[in-house]
């Protein structure tokens, strides 16, 4: 989420007495990403371990065996980096669950109204 970013993003400046600007979830995304600013880096980085991990308990609370799927704002404007970060490895990382885990797929909803298309398909259905 866009506030959890910014909390992120402030509580390691305070951790690391680095003096930062204060920025938008955009604008650490955006620094983030072009490595201009490395706690806005480090925030990205520990926003999707934290993902990660959350989402793998989630997985494993509601038996997830077709898949995990990731919506919101930042998800979307972030899924090459989501790809290439701790995200996996901290969804996969339950100890004796890893097996399970590992079968389980994660996706990123890219639509931007993702409920419309469900719910045309739903419209669909009922109407038949």
């Amino acid at each position: 989420s866009g506030p959890g970013l910014e909390n992120l993003h402030r509580a390691i400046a305070d951790l690391d007495g680095i003096a930062v600007p204060a920025r938008d979830p955009t604008g650490i995304t955006r620094a983030g990403l072009s490595d201009e600013c490395p706690v806005s880096r480090m925030a990205l980085e520990t926003f999707c371990a934290m993902l990660g991990s959350v989402a793998g308990n989630f997985a494993l609370t509601f038996r997830a065996c077709g898949g995990v799927y990731i919506a919101g704002g930042i998800a979307p404007r972030i899924a090459d980096f989501l790809r290439h970060s701790e995200f996996r490895a901290r969804f996969e990382g339950k100890g004796r669950f890893r097996s399970f885990l590992e079968r389980i797929p994660t996706n990123i909803i890219m639509h931007p109204n993702p409920s419309f298309p469900g719910l045309k398909a739903l419209a669909g259905t009922i109407a038949a």
